[in-house]
């Protein structure tokens, strides 16, 4: 044992700079190749390995992130996990052959666990290959049965559904898509003005049509009111004798001028009549008529005080 370790000892030392030279070239394959042996997955990625002699894509796992370590003759594929947005913009023509411009935000992202699958069967790009094609159909499908108008009126709600239906095929294909939004519509400048001309005329036959229903609502009001007042009237003239209603209406204006917290002055009408018509208003003593009585109080007359400026005398 002894002899077999001296003697491999001594092919060492005869063999060492080939040794050398093996170590520095693996060393060196394993630099060169460093970029398809070890991948960095960053966070919001995921990965998909293909294997050169294991059978292709590897659909049952799916690389998180991290260092990932590959044989240098497979590859790994990166994908975005993360939810991403694209703003394609898509030509379409309505019932009646005009050109409309749309402007899309779709959002999406891979499903996680499928994403081998998803790899597989569609690609990296599946954005342009499954997404827009199949929202961009069902879009022109359903634009394409409605006149300009109802794009922006009772349309809405059937372009709503056909978007939730595209989302539901997109679904089918390994895909998420968190949302469709339709962010701007461009028609014909010719046909937009005459849409927002129409839309502005109908609001103001609507406003019109208020304001008729609105003094139907008052001259109906004014004809109950009207005829209250009649019923009273008729009801007061059988219970008081005639000649005296004006006399009654002169009572009660006294009365409810009597609950006011001011000063009032009562005047008494020259007229036929013995006992006069009461007329109440704020009228000042200066400028009443000779036929003006002040209304009697009981407080008591208080002479006034003398000068003491002027003796008794002057």
């Amino acid at each position: 044992m002894k002899i077999s370790f001296e003697a491999l000892k001594g092919s060492l030392k005869e063999n060492l700079v080939h040794l050398v030279l093996l170590v520095a070239m693996v060393f060196m394959f394993v630099g060169y190749m460093s970029h398809q042996i070890f991948h960095t997955i960053l966070p919001g990625e995921a990965g998909v390995h293909w294997s050169r002699f294991k059978g292709g894509t590897r659909v049952d796992f799916v690389y998180p992130e991290g260092m990932s370590m590959i044989p240098p003759w497979d590859r790994l594929y990166v994908y975005n996990v993360r939810i991403q947005e694209m703003s394609p913009e898509l030509d379409v023509l309505t019932k009646s052959g005009l050109e409309v411009h749309l402007y899309l935000s779709i959002r999406y992202a891979p499903k996680y666990k499928l994403l081998g699958l998803l790899h597989r069967q569609v690609g990296p790009d599946y954005a342009n290959k499954v997404i827009y094609p199949e929202i961009a159909s069902v879009l022109r499908e359903v634009i394409g049965t409605m006149e300009a108008e109802q794009i922006y009126t009772t349309g809405r709600t059937v372009i709503v559904e056909a978007i939730n239906l595209a989302i539901e095929r997109v679904a089918q294909r390994y895909i998420n898509v968190d949302g469709v939004l339709i962010k701007k519509i461009e028609l014909p400048a010719k046909v937009a003005e005459s849409i927002r001309y129409k839309a502005e005329q109908e609001q103001m036959v609507a406003a019109h049509r208020f304001i008729v229903e609105r003094e139907k609502q008052e001259a109906a009001r004014k004809r109950i009111e009207g005829e209250g007042i009649r019923d009273q009237m008729n009801i007061i003239s059988s219970s008081v004798p005639n000649g005296d209603i004006l006399k009654w209406m002169g009572i009660n204006a006294t009365l409810e001028l009597s609950k006011s917290n001011n000063t009032k002055v009562v005047v008494i009408g020259a007229g036929a009549t013995k006992e006069g018509f009461q007329i109440f208003g704020d009228v000042s003593l200066e400028s009443a008529s000779p036929n003006t009585t002040n209304i009697p109080t009981k407080a008591p007359n208080i002479p006034k005080s003398p000068d003491p400026n002027k003796s008794p005398g002057r």
